[in-house]
């Protein structure tokens, strides 16, 4: 029993349902060694590459150079335009205008009428001035207006400007105290952030900014000119006029004004009195100007003399592209009335 009991055992071991019947040794070798059907590779499509276009060495120049007396919130949208200053570029460049020289920059906007997309608006044009010359042209800022009754001639520092040393883009991983930098920029460093704590009337005199330019060998316009600005305070509104102290006569200019309303006849006799006040200190500003100079120039080295000759302006504007308004029928040579007109624009 114990026999048949094993062999049972053995036979229930070895053997396979019906439903599966073992596969030969021939059909494994076969099993094992079919080789697998290869699975086609689609190719994925190639892709363009990007290509980058290099960055210029003075690509960032013009937007370096603070674009002075240009209102706070109008810089966005100066920004906005991609200008091109590829012609300030290639200035600096071997053959170019301003190669090998020492050059001062400072920027400036002019609201013009022009084309631009399509349509006929006003455009902040931004404009570079380069001034060649050995030193700066003047560490002072100019701040007048219509508003103000006398122009003020203020050190930039308290404006936060100074001229600083341009670095071009491939050197601006050198030390900046060991280049001898050719191209200085002038820049403010006030902060557009905190322009909300600033008080309005400090706000504003940003707007009425000028850089400022003292030319002793050339008389100013305004040391000969013989009129005077008044703003004389009445209300309910100011009269506004300018004097001229060999063309008018104060008297008949007077009852001009209380002919069109502009002044009341009760205020006759104290507004004459403020034109005569106003005519004494214009004048006393021309002579103490005309002195000024001319010490200036005694004091002056012949250095100092032969750079103020030589010295030049030239006056860029961006040049036509795609992105940009085409401002070539609305260049002018004219800069402010500090620097008067520039030798070349550009």
């Amino acid at each position: 029993m114990r026999k048949g009991a094993k062999r049972k055992t053995k036979h229930t071991d070895d053997s396979q349902p019906d439903s599966q019947p073992v596969a030969s040794s021939q059909e494994n070798e076969n099993k094992i060694t079919k080789p697998k059907a290869k699975r086609l590779k689609t190719s994925k499509p190639h892709s363009e590459p990007e290509y980058f276009e290099d960055k210029r060495n003075l690509e960032d120049l013009w937007l370096e150079t603070f674009p002075v007396g240009t209102e706070w919130d109008q810089l966005d949208a100066v920004y906005q335009i991609k200008w091109n200053f590829s012609n300030l570029e290639n200035a600096f460049e071997e053959g170019g205008l301003l190669y090998g020289k020492k050059v001062y920059l400072f920027g400036c906007t002019e609201p013009q009428l022009v084309m631009h997309k399509g349509e006929n608006k006003v455009v902040c044009i931004p404009v570079v001035v380069a001034v060649v010359s050995p030193f700066p042209p003047s560490d002072k800022i100019g701040i007048n207006s219509v508003q103000r009754e006398a122009e003020e001639i203020i050190p930039m520092k308290q404006m936060k400007m100074d001229w600083v040393p341009y670095i071009p883009l491939e050197q601006r991983d050198s030390q900046v105290d060991r280049l001898k930098s050719q191209i200085f920029i002038l820049r403010c460093t006030q902060r557009r952030s905190a322009l909300k704590h600033l008080k309005l009337d400090r706000l504003k005199k940003y707007e009425y900014c000028l850089p400022y330019f003292y030319q002793p060998f050339k008389e100013d316009e305004f040391e000969q000119s013989t009129e005077v600005p008044i703003i004389y305070p009445v209300e309910p509104k100011p009269v506004f006029c300018e004097f001229d102290w060999e063309l008018d006569e104060l008297e008949e200019f007077t009852d001009k004004l209380i002919e069109a309303e502009e002044l009341a006849e009760e205020q006759k006799d104290a507004f004459k009195e403020f034109v005569r006040e106003k005519v004494r200190e214009a004048k006393k500003a021309n002579r103490e100007a005309r002195e000024a100079r001319k010490k200036a120039i005694a004091e002056m080295s012949a250095e100092t003399k032969a750079a103020f000759d030589t010295m030049r302006f030239y006056k860029f504007y961006p040049v036509q592209s795609p992105d940009a308004p085409d401002v070539s029928g609305v260049k002018s040579p004219f800069i402010n009335r500090y620097y008067g007109k520039a030798h070349e624009v550009l």
